[in-house]
């Protein structure tokens, strides 16, 4: 997906956010405003938007030392995430349709996207997977039951802390021996790493891997070789949150992404409306 001119603005507020959690001093927000305001004049807005998060976050490290400054916020989003997950657990098993529930509480975790909301509060978070079901939805979930039922391997590419949390219901229905998860390969924004999966206990339900890079989606370019393998061979692919969207919705293969509509930019390039649960089907050769 290209840049958007309405990207421009999300830059220049993520840049304002990362450099106050990390520095309270003017003179720095300042600095780095600036700096944000000469990547945008010479962007090539060819590229997805994760691209300039990654320039933005990196140049941060530089300046501060400070490699991951969501990593409170990420802790937090875990711990709020399993204390639901027992009674969402008995919820999707007592449910008339597990899997679709499952679904739906998956996509409810993409809320958690420091990216797109740095003041996401916990309520918010509490009443979208309380009241779930209200949620608008749109796309074909008849033709992900029947893909996953076919299909003998999964790849599952991870977004969010927390988020990837909620993840595990979705996974447990498809059935973990068959999955294999992608996680990020060094801190982003608030997106799950490695060691966000092995805190949560997602590492002992399923396999996952690191995708080796730092990008807030999948680049297929600076992904592992085993990421790239996993993605081009698995029978089916399915896709968590916007930053993986942005990515990979011009993917030479067929995908299946679940996210939540948080912008005006990917409703109108996915057709789906702002606020909806989203269920969307890339096939090769077109975007999405």
């Amino acid at each position: 997906m290209d840049t958007s001119f309405d990207c421009l603005s999300c830059f220049f507020r993520q840049a304002l956010d990362a450099a106050r959690r990390v520095s309270d001093d003017a003179g720095f927000h300042e600095q780095l405003l600036r700096q944000m305001a000469l990547w945008i004049h010479e962007a090539d807005l060819k590229e997805p938007p994760p691209v300039m998060a990654q320039r933005l976050y990196r140049h941060l490290y530089t300046l501060t030392g400070v490699n991951d400054p969501f990593a409170d916020a990420k802790e937090k989003d875990n711990e709020l995430a399993l204390s639901l997950l027992p009674e969402l657990k008995q919820r999707v098993v007592k449910s008339s349709d597990p899997f679709k529930l499952a679904v739906r509480l998956a996509i409810a975790g993409n809320l958690i996207d420091l990216g797109a909301r740095s003041d996401l509060a916990e309520e918010e978070i509490l009443h979208a997977i309380n009241n779930v079901e209200e949620i608008p939805f749109s796309g074909d979930l008849e033709r992900l039951r029947k893909k996953s039922e076919e299909a003998e391997s999964i790849f599952y590419l991870a977004d969010n802390a927390g988020e990837s949390v909620l993840d595990q219901l979705l996974i447990q229905q498809l059935g973990p021996h068959r999955i294999t998860v992608a996680v990020r390969g060094k801190p982003i924004l608030n997106d799950a790493t490695m060691h966000d999966a092995e805190t949560t206990g997602l590492t002992d339900i399923v396999t996952v891997i690191s995708n080796g890079s730092d990008v807030p989606g999948t680049l297929l370019s600076e992904c592992t070789e085993e990421v790239v393998n996993h993605f081009n061979n698995a029978d089916l692919v399915i896709s968590k949150g916007q930053g993986n969207f942005e990515t990979l919705s011009k993917a030479p293969r067929e995908i299946c992404f679940l996210l939540k509509v948080k912008c005006s930019v990917i409703a109108e390039e996915t057709g789906h409306p702002l606020g909806n649960q989203a269920l969307i089907w890339h096939t090769p050769g077109t975007s999405c």
